[in-house]
């Protein structure tokens, strides 16, 4: 059934499935990044891609601390902990990095981006209005840039590295029509 071009169209649809009725309400919630250094990671997560920082929880007794990013307006954020605990858990597509205590000691340490062999997790993604604008904002920050937007045989798309060397796609939802038309 795979082809060099992967599914063919009815390879794809045969295997879409319509899920349980319980299904309906599921959502993508977060994806999960380990962090080493969290202060670095919040200020690229905040301070470069513009997130907000929506709740910090600590787990004292398996020393790690979970850091819920997201694009949400910070005056939406409620102040009672409960009540911002199960709001959190209901924004869609939020980043949660882990920062397990002590990593950011450890020279030796380092986390697999999933780029790199053997190849796993690949990247997020980040639209933006504009990806050149994007990008200039990134190079005049000291953003590593993994693909720059003029570079490669995919246009108008770029690839920039977190403080620990993960992968985001910045792209336009715009472009991505011309982008994947053949």
């Amino acid at each position: 059934m795979a082809s060099k071009q992967g599914l063919s169209e009815e390879a794809v649809s045969s295997s879409c499935k319509d899920g349980a009725p319980i299904t309906q309400d599921f959502m993508m919630q977060q994806t999960m990044l380990r962090v080493k250094d969290p202060a670095k990671s919040i200020s690229f997560y905040t301070g470069v891609l513009g997130m907000t920082l929506l709740q910090k929880i600590d787990f004292p007794s398996m020393r790690f601390t979970l850091y819920f990013l997201g694009y949400e307006e910070k005056g939406e954020i409620p102040q009672d902990l409960k009540e911002r605990t199960a709001w959190t858990f209901s924004r869609r597509a939020t980043v949660e990095l882990t920062h397990n205590w002590g990593s950011e000691k450890d020279g030796k340490l380092s986390y697999h981006n999933g780029n790199d062999e053997p190849r796993g997790f690949g990247h997020i993604g980040i639209a933006v209005p504009n990806v050149e604008d994007a990008c200039k904002v990134f190079e005049e920050l000291g953003v590593t840039f993994v693909k720059k937007p003029d570079s490669g045989k995919m246009k108008d798309l770029a690839f920039i590295q977190d403080p620990d060397g993960y992968w985001i796609e910045i792209l336009s939802p715009t472009n991505m029509v011309s982008i994947m038309s053949p």
